[in-house]
């Protein structure tokens, strides 16, 4: 009688789960654990430094709104996250890894600098709009260019997107030094400050960017939920065979949904061109673009969510820079503190999603 071994393979120590889905009830208990231990965490540390926790974290919440210039201070900072955010969320609803939000916000600025520059004769309403489309399409544009390689030879979208941010930020480069460069500027190359004619309008005291955000929000939500566009985004998100399999029109969809999603990044590079900075400089998106990745992922790619927690984020930067500079401490603490405070949100918003399952013996195979 011949022996038949039965191969074996040995399974990892531990594996990474999904987790079947959890109600909303449970979801908001744990986002106020993580809230709650981010904050114990972060006093810890603030002890560590010599510092007294509560008079600190009273100092953060008081500095973002304990007076008009500094809640405008705190919605300034919002603006561009928030537009960022809501940006990348169709684009990673259909699980296409747009890490570009930098570049596309880069190049709307772009875009919009072009007409601030050489169209200032312009109405100033006609100008705007000019400026904001033109913005739309530098982003759409530099959306489209990693989906249109997704789709025709497979490439990868989370590189390619994060390649094309340098890209970006060296055209800038490129046009202070070069086309763009203002002729009275003396030794330090800059791009000139636009005039009043080239910028956003404000309202209650701060530039109309959070109009415009807030339309986003808006328009985005009834997107993603009650239209067929949104309902594909879904479907190609969930299983690009099911979607094929229904009909669908892939490649159409990947390069629609990611001009989309590059083109309300542009509108946050066009808002702090002509709402906060008044020009273009390397600096434009500074950062914006990563952190929003952070906000969508934490606010589970709901348009309404990423609004409170755009304004948590805004607080959160301008009062510890206020912190910073009522104590005497370094901006490297802040940065510190903001760390923690992250890492333990977004821990805990990994733990309601995936669990750990360890090995309990040999599987045949």
């Amino acid at each position: 009688m011949n022996n038949v071994k039965v191969k074996t393979k040995q399974e990892p120590f531990v594996r990474v789960v999904k987790k079947a889905e959890i109600s909303f009830g449970k979801t908001l208990v744990l986002s106020l654990l993580a809230l709650f231990a981010a904050i114990v965490a972060g006093g810890i540390f603030i002890l560590a430094i010599g510092q007294n926790p509560i008079q600190v974290y009273a100092t953060i919440v008081q500095g973002a709104w304990r007076s008009k210039i500094a809640a405008k201070g705190t919605i300034k900072i919002a603006i561009p996250l928030l537009i960022a955010a809501i940006g990348i969320t169709p684009a990673f609803q259909m699980k296409f890894w747009n890490i570009g939000a930098e570049g596309q916000i880069i190049m709307g600025a772009i875009f919009s600098t072009y007409f601030a520059l050489h169209f200032d004769y312009l109405p100033h309403g006609l100008l705007i709009v000019i400026m904001l489309v033109a913005g739309m399409i530098g982003g759409g544009i530099w959306g489209l260019i990693p989906a249109y390689f997704k789709t025709k030879f497979g490439t990868n979208e989370t590189l390619f997107t994060l390649m094309l941010n340098y890209i970006a930020l060296y055209l800038i480069k490129f046009f202070i030094e070069g086309p763009w460069r203002d002729p009275a500027s003396s030794g330090f190359p800059k791009i000139a400050t636009f005039t009043e004619n080239a910028r956003l309008n404000q309202v209650f005291g701060v530039h109309a960017g959070w109009v415009i955000g807030l339309i986003l929000v808006v328009i985005l939500f009834v997107y993603l939920k009650f239209t067929k566009q949104g309902y594909e985004i879904g479907v190609v998100g969930e299983s690009i065979n099911t979607a094929r399999y229904a009909g669908m029109n892939v490649k159409k969809i990947v390069m629609r949904t990611m001009f989309i999603s590059g083109a309300i990044c542009g509108i946050a590079g066009m808002t702090q061109v002509t709402g906060a900075a008044f020009t273009l400089s390397e600096g434009v998106a500074g950062g914006v673009g990563f952190t929003a990745i952070t906000v969508a992922w934490l606010s589970k790619l709901n348009p309404l969510i990423i609004l409170v927690v755009t304004v948590l984020f805004g607080m959160l930067d301008k009062g510890c820079s206020v912190m910073q500079s009522t104590f005497g401490l370094s901006s490297a603490v802040s940065g510190i503190l903001q760390g923690i405070i992250l890492f333990f949100i977004l821990g805990f918003d990994f733990f309601t999603r995936y669990q750990f399952v360890f090995r309990k013996g040999r599987k045949a195979v």
